[in-house]
């Protein structure tokens, strides 16, 4: 009889705390798209590789790309056409892991020659994310205004799961280099990061407004010689009086982002408060990035790698 209840007692917990793991599309990281584009005379004329997370294919055609076989992936690999130069970016890309593949994001400064003169070098980030890419990108100021932000999405994840490694560059201070100004230096360490943000957002007269349903955001400060796998779990309303909250990055608009609206104007999104604890969000923010700073701030030498991305449900 005794057996029988402990029996029983194991499966009503298991019931009680049954979760279910679901890997985000491609999130596994192992299919990619490679683009082969040829950058302009004036600025050497080479061909450059870049990466999408998506189906397996290769492209050789100088255009935008828009995501493809209902990949939801975009990141900081762009291709740019400014006053006619074709230029490109790489500062993500596929790493062999075992069988597969993984996402290797890396903070470096991208060196330009100018007819093999002029030297330009601009600080990049790698990132992924949720969302899309507007290319060509044809300006340099406001980086994020490129950027539609985030996807649509209903469902109320408990936690965020997926496998890392880092490396840190061991510099103190950070660095601000856009490639047209002096180089500064921007005090405090730069740290890897994965940020997700559910969100409730509306539009209204063009313009987008957003309350934060869930909020999860790690950074990293250690280099790990191995692989880990790390579950977050996503923490749901107004937090600011929860034990894990870190106002400096969790709170209300803590960044601009941008989303394409209902007219495909890309347009500021306006978080304007927390939404209650048990609302239905309407989308997702998701980002791994190797610098935690913003456009052209960052350690070159941080390295991200990140596999298997996947959200928990409780059953």
């Amino acid at each position: 009889m005794k057996r029988i209840l402990v029996i029983y007692f194991s499966l009503l917990v298991s019931t009680l705390f049954a979760q279910r793991e679901e890997l985000l599309p491609y999130g596994n990281m192992d299919q990619w798209v490679t683009r082969h584009i040829k950058e302009s005379a004036i600025i050497g004329g080479n061909t450059k590789l870049l990466y999408e997370v998506g189906p397996t294919k290769d492209i050789y055609k100088v255009e935008a790309y828009h995501n493809m076989g209902g990949s939801p992936w975009a990141n900081s690999n762009v291709y740019a056409k400014v006053s006619g130069v074709v230029k490109t970016n790489t500062s993500v890309f596929k790493e062999k892991r075992g069988e597969g593949f993984c996402a290797r994001l890396e903070t470096r400064l991208e060196s330009v020659k100018v007819l093999n003169m002029i030297n330009i070098r601009v600080l990049a980030a790698g990132s992924i994310y949720l969302g899309e890419m507007l290319e060509p990108i044809t300006g340099t100021k406001n980086p994020q205004h490129w950027v539609n932000s985030g996807i649509p999405f209903t469902k109320r994840p408990t936690a965020i799961k997926f496998d890392y490694k880092i490396r840190m560059s061991g510099a103190k201070n950070r660095i601000y280099r856009n490639g047209f100004s002096a180089e500064k230096v921007v005090e405090g360490k730069d740290y890897p990061a994965a940020i997700l943000l559910l969100q409730k957002r509306w539009e209204q007269d063009g313009k987008i407004y957003a309350k934060r349903v869930g909020t999860m955001v790690v950074r990293y400060d250690k280099t790990t010689d191995t692989w880990h796998t790390g579950t977050y779990p996503i923490l749901y309303g107004d937090i600011t009086k929860n034990p894990q909250y870190i106002e400096d990055r969790m709170k209300i608009q803590v960044e601009e982002r941008y989303a394409v609206n209902s007219k495909g104007v890309p347009v500021p999104i306006y978080e304007v408060g927390w939404a209650d604890a048990n609302e239905t969000p309407t989308h997702m923010v998701l980002q791994f990035t190797s610098s935690h700073g913003g456009a052209y701030v960052g350690s070159p030498g941080n390295v991200m790698w990140v596999d298997n991305v996947k959200l928990i449900y409780a059953e």
